[in-house]
């Protein structure tokens, strides 16, 4: 979907007020930070360490 169709299904006044909303938002810890790196720089694949229950099947 285009910024403008968003616009024109949205209209102006709902995406002013989710702007409003966004920039109310505190900042996102350092570890927040990394793990959204890591989801979005590996997207679909498993993390590098695999869950305890995995380990030791």
């Amino acid at each position: 979907m285009t910024r403008e169709e968003r616009r024109a299904l949205l209209g102006d006044d709902v995406i002013a007020h989710i702007h409003e909303r966004v920039a109310e938002a505190p900042e996102p810890s350092d570890e927040v930070v990394e793990k959204l790196r890591r989801i979005m720089t590996r997207p679909g694949h498993h993390t590098l360490n695999p869950p305890l229950a995995a380990r030791a099947a």
